[in-house]
């Protein structure tokens, strides 16, 4: 009797989680027929996807050795920035700015596709860009409009340089080198404002970059990544001060704070504004900086460390963080964030693996089926890439993307569920 009533209970316990399961499945697949989708579609909203790859034990253990050798470098601590006494509000959009010239227009749309297919907050672009492919943008960000119209906004700009010897400049700095240097003089309407340079990529939504303001204390007004994570590595040779520099290539900024902020300098005493800091470091280091706009954002920060939010390093992952062995934490943890593929290598074999996310993102088309267009194919890509470095470990770059779009499709199932009850 007593064997009876075990069995009986696990029978009925069995039936309840079969039940369960037929009636998630039955409501994601009537969502999916409704949006044209597959029952492949399906099984990723309900079920749970194991990794791409597993690694090998020989992985497994370079890996151990490799955090060995890490924990016993020197390391840079960051403390933990207390929260703004009044936080970035989420009602209005978020601003994201840009600056595309001559040939970087297929790769400034693919970095804003990638904004917007991971993002649910509305982003207004600040475009700056030459008049010969300002037409083209307008072209093609109309054609996204019609199915797009309530995720973004848009303002195409010249380039310009809030600066007396302007042309001198131009001369010096290339012009879409230089311009996010003058965005907080330029965009005197804009609180908050993210910057990006063109190859960047978003694998999560803006929004989760954006509430990093949230975390800036009462004096931060810029969150920056390190340019690497182990000091005196051969790609901190530009900096000028400091043990590693900061990247320039995403920047978050409260602007408010950085045109009512006095900077220290070596050059006046009492300190000057953003918006004549730039002619004095001008004059005094033009002759002597390499990667001129960061090498002066640099010496800034160093001028002013007080100023500076320094981001975890997924938020602008780059090459050196894998090609010599992994060397970002955080991208080991939580995945990619951001990725940046400086240097060409979207259009090179060197990293294959930046090539094969930005591949895939420029190939997608939107309102396709994103499980079937964009993640199915970026996962077949990274077979090819598991015997490179960067490429070894392909959830450090498909991590984040999975977990967006699983979010998206349960979401959609939610809701469908919400429907059917009323």
């Amino acid at each position: 009797m007593r064997a009876y009533s075990k069995t009986l209970v696990l029978s009925t316990f069995f039936f309840i989680l079969l039940l369960l399961y037929f009636f998630a499945r039955r409501d994601a697949l009537l969502k999916a027929e409704q949006n044209g989708g597959s029952l492949r579609d399906v099984r990723s909203a309900v079920t749970f996807h194991p990794p791409l790859l597993r690694d090998t034990q020989q992985e497994t253990r370079r890996r151990q050795k490799l955090t060995k050798i890490l924990s016993g470098s020197k390391k840079i601590t960051r403390k933990h920035p207390k929260q703004f006494s009044m936080s970035i509000s989420h009602k209005g959009p978020m601003h994201l700015a840009l600056v595309a010239c001559r040939n970087h227009l297929e790769e400034a749309l693919t970095m804003m596709k990638s904004a917007l297919l991971f993002s649910n907050r509305k982003i207004m672009f600040h475009i700056f860009t030459e008049e010969s492919i300002k037409l083209m943008f307008e072209t093609r960000l109309k054609q996204w409009l019609d199915p797009l119209s309530s995720k973004f906004q848009y303002i195409i700009r010249e380039i310009t340089f809030s600066i007396k010897d302007a042309e001198e400049w131009k001369k010096i700095f290339q012009p879409c080198a230089a311009q996010h240097l003058f965005l907080p003089v330029v965009l005197k309407d804009v609180d908050s404002l993210l910057y990006v340079d063109t190859d960047v990529l978003f694998l999560r939504p803006v929004e989760d970059i954006w509430s990093f303001l949230n975390m800036f204390n009462d004096t931060q007004l810029a969150g920056m990544t390190l340019e690497h994570e182990i000091p005196n590595r051969i790609f901190d040779h530009h900096s000028i001060k400091g043990i590693a520099g900061i990247n320039s290539g995403v920047m978050l900024m409260n602007l408010t704070r950085i045109r009512s902020a006095v900077f220290k300098n070596s050059l006046i005493p009492n300190g000057v504004e953003w918006k004549d800091l730039l002619n004095h470091f001008y004059e005094k280091y033009k002759n002597y900086i390499t990667w001129k706009d960061q090498d002066m954002l640099n010496i800034i920060f160093h001028d002013n460390p007080e100023y500076l939010y320094k981001l975890p390093c997924q938020w602008n992952y780059r090459p050196q963080h894998c090609m010599y062995g992994s060397n970002c934490k955080g991208a080991e943890e939580e995945g990619v964030s951001i990725l940046h593929g400086n240097n060409g290598v979207y259009y090179d074999d060197k990293q294959p693996a930046f090539k094969a996310v930005y591949e895939a993102i420029h190939g997608y088309t939107i309102e396709e089926n994103m499980f079937q267009s964009l993640l199915y194919p970026l996962q077949t890509k990274f077979l090819d890439t598991v015997n490179t470095l960067c490429g070894r470990i392909p959830q450090i770059f498909l991590k984040q993307i999975e977990k967006t779009l699983k979010k998206v499709y349960e979401q959609r199932v939610v809701i469908h569920l919400g429907h059917l009850q009323y």
